[in-house]
């Protein structure tokens, strides 16, 4: 394989922090290894020695706590470059209070909600949802979306459509069944996905998605389908920390994140690496 390229900035634009001891994560009591506290200081070191020059934190919890102290951490260590808050996008009124607080936040670049963990898996498109969507494109904020079915990559394409300035961020590829080596429905759809130039998607979660033995070479041609339909442009990489830790540790799950994208130019490479986060997620690096 090639020789990855050397980047003047690599940005992690999906790393979580939690703290059960001193705020609730309902969903960590299913899954023992997580259920502890990973704070900034766990990581640091493997960040700096991965290369990693920037972090974008993203929302574990619907509730403001997670997304408070996440800003908390944000403010006091240099390497987080953003946070991606949650807001209750179901509730118009409350919503758009907090989507006015975080948009006068220079910290706050986007917005998700745990949409994979609704019994709905059209949740998003709720008449009730649409008014807090239209605010989070006139404040310029990204949305991340997660999708682990294929009714949720279906929902995505129409929510897309619904509004088209918004600023789409597809989760972990949409994790595609790569244990399995499974291809469709999630190649149609994704690919249908990517015709929606407002959809950006990160490379993150994959390892989490393989097999105990896994290679990077397991991840390669759903790596490849994707550079294939959304371009370069509007791919980045993400962690997935400290979920990656069921399959591997960071610094292994980032070098060969970056040796499945280590075939194409540097131009792309640099593109994944940070220029897609930048714009994506409108991030000072300076």
């Amino acid at each position: 394989m090639s020789e990855s390229h050397q980047s003047a900035q690599m940005i992690d634009t999906h790393q979580h922090l939690w703290m059960p001891s001193e705020r609730r994560y309902e969903w960590l009591d299913a899954v023992a290894p997580l259920n502890a506290d990973f704070g900034p200081e766990k990581v640091a070191a493997e960040v700096a020695a991965a290369g990693v020059t920037g972090t974008v934190l993203v929302q574990a919890a619907d509730t403001y706590e997670d997304t408070f102290y996440m800003l908390s951490v944000a403010a006091s260590v240099s390497v987080v470059r953003g946070v991606v808050a949650w807001a209750p996008l179901d509730r118009p009124a409350e919503a758009a209070a907090a989507i006015e607080l975080y948009a006068a936040s220079p910290l706050v670049r986007g917005v998700r909600v745990l949409n994979h963990g609704y019994a709905d898996p059209r949740w998003l498109l709720q008449d009730s949802v649409d008014a807090s969507l239209r605010l989070l494109a006139e404040h310029g904020l990204a949305f991340d979306v997660v999708s682990v079915i294929g009714e949720h990559l279906s929902m995505l394409a129409e929510l897309a459509d619904r509004h088209p300035q918004l600023t789409i961020v597809l989760d972990h590829l949409a994790k595609p069944d790569i244990a399995n080596k499974g291809w469709e429905p999630w190649a149609s759809l994704i690919a249908e996905v990517a015709t929606r130039p407002n959809v950006s998607v990160k490379l993150s979660g994959l390892n989490t998605a393989s097999g105990p033995d896994w290679t990077w070479q397991d991840w390669l041609p759903y790596v490849d389908h994707a550079v294939e339909h959304f371009g370069s442009t509007r791919m980045m990489l993400g962690s997935d920390w400290p979920v990656s830790i069921l399959a591997g540790d960071f610094v292994g799950v980032w070098h060969a994140q970056r040796d499945v994208i280590a075939h194409l130019t540097a131009d792309q490479q640099d593109d994944i690496f940070f220029r897609t986060a930048i714009r994506t997620y409108s991030l000072d690096v300076s």
